[in-house]
């Protein structure tokens, strides 16, 4: 694992940024059909409700993340990347940690994904079932669709979601 990264909030007129989306589009358009493709493009990330993060490796920027939120209580993983040179150092890893404290720190109850049911996707699905991710139905607006996987995860709650939402 990486040692020297570092996440901050990400630029999106950034050069580098915007070559992190358009890579990412592309595998996305290049593994599941139009329809079944629901990554943000920089006008999706752009929108309220959504953060966005780079992580950098010394002052290589090698991957992005975005949390949207739902509702009060239900934040959607989105846009995760990591650059194809910079995978396997553990990045994609330091990403979601970084997202999960984050909903955390928000009082989020539940975080959901959707990401691809092809072979290209098997190693990101890993990745989420360490962390705890389960499979579950659609979510939000997305319906039924076999080149889709949901998953989903129960976040503990704190004292300070407790503080946050205080009914539940």
């Amino acid at each position: 694992m990486t040692t020297t990264a570092s996440i901050r909030p990400g630029d999106l007129a950034d050069e580098r940024v915007i070559r992190l989306l358009t890579d990412h589009l592309a595998d996305m358009f290049a593994t599941s059909p139009a329809e079944s493709v629901h990554a943000l493009d920089v006008s999706g990330l752009s929108a309220p409700g959504v953060a966005f993060w780079t992580i950098a490796d010394s002052d290589e920027l090698v991957g992005c993340v975005a949390l949207k939120e739902l509702d009060p209580e239900h934040g959607e993983l989105k846009s995760m990347r990591t650059d194809a040179a910079a995978r396997g150092r553990g990045l994609g890893a330091l990403l979601l940690e970084h997202v999960l404290g984050e909903a955390a720190r928000r009082g989020y109850r539940r975080v959901s994904l959707e990401t691809g049911s092809q072979e290209f996707f098997r190693p990101a699905r890993r990745l989420y079932e360490r962390y705890g991710f389960r499979e579950c139905g659609p979510f939000a607006e997305y319906v039924l669709d076999p080149n889709s996987v949901f998953m989903t995860l129960e976040l503990p709650v704190t004292d300070s979601s407790r503080e946050a939402h205080p009914t539940g």
